[in-house]
């Protein structure tokens, strides 16, 4: 299988540089090897970024499902948006048990991982990264 663009960058999520953002371990640009995309030192670091906007989505822009989440992550215009949203909600549901449908808690440390691993599944065409990675790059989310 051939390396994503997230995994290749170690930005799962696939966020967009930003000189705003400031994220811990992101490494230079450099638009010979990326011209849009974030990249970071570890892959956990690019889960902690990933991590820590969705948090800044769910506590400072007040998003508390995941429709509007993911509408924010992943606009329609560039996006199949409702496919999106339905593959995070079933993955919130098989991994916390919960209805995913209405408002989440993504400071809850299952729920936000069930999230995290939803996107990266999807950005990522189906690459799982394993538990200990995520859980690291979780944890400094949290942090």
């Amino acid at each position: 299988m051939t390396e994503t663009r997230g995994v290749r960058n170690r930005n799962p999520g696939n966020i967009d540089h930003n000189v705003a953002n400031k994220w811990r371990g992101e490494l230079p640009v450099n638009k010979a090897l990326e011209s849009r995309f974030a990249r970071f030192d570890t892959a956990e670091n690019g889960i902690r970024a990933l991590g820590k906007l969705l948090l800044t989505y769910y506590t400072k822009h007040n998003l508390k499902t995941v429709q509007a989440i993911i509408n924010r992550w992943a606009p329609p215009k560039e996006n199949d948006t409702g496919a999106y949203v339905r593959s995070v909600q079933a993955s919130v549901k098989a991994a916390t048990g919960k209805d995913s449908t209405g408002e989440i808690d993504l400071t809850d440390p299952k729920t936000l991982k069930a999230v995290v691993n939803a996107i990266i599944l999807h950005e990522n065409s189906g690459y799982i990264y394993p538990d200990a990675v995520v859980n690291e790059g979780i944890r400094r989310a949290l942090a």
